[in-house]
């Protein structure tokens, strides 16, 4: 039985949009794609107790949290019919309104790449140990409830 490698999936810092805008330009070749889906998780501007968030620093237990995604990963491919799949999660600090998660799917069918991203996205949410500390204006900070 063939071990797959596993894929590195964090980045410093917020995932660039000429980053993910070169991701879906590199499979304008692979001609047996008929659909591609994303998803961009981006950090809000949340209000809490009066506290504005301006940004969020990323930590992560990563040699865990890539295991995690690797076995996330290859069930996906084992229950959806995907052609290819990238995930990427930002580290340290991304500021309000950047990016800090990609998820891109392809499959033949559309029908595959909703079912495959809904599935990734919450698997990710639900069991990678990702920890994000929420940083206010004022100076102070918090650790973010992951929802």
């Amino acid at each position: 039985m063939e071990t797959k490698k596993i894929k590195k999936v964090f980045k410093d810092g917020p995932i660039a949009s000429d980053f993910i805008a070169k991701s879906i330009q590199n499979h304008s070749h692979k001609t047996n794609i008929g659909a591609h889906n994303i998803f961009l998780g981006q950090v809000r501007n949340d209000l809490i107790e009066g506290d504005e968030v301006v940004a969020i620093d990323y930590t992560a237990a990563e040699d865990i949290a890539e295991l995690e995604f690797h076995r996330i990963r290859e069930e996906a491919f084992d229950k959806f019919d995907l052609t290819c799949m990238h995930i990427y999660h930002s580290l340290g600090v991304v500021q309000k309104g950047e990016i800090c998660l990609f998820v891109f799917v392809s499959s033949a069918h559309r029908k595959a790449t909703f079912e495959a991203l809904e599935f990734l996205v919450e698997e990710i949410k639900a069991h990678v140990p990702i920890f994000g500390k929420e940083l206010f204006e004022d100076g102070s900070h918090q650790w973010k409830e992951n929802k």
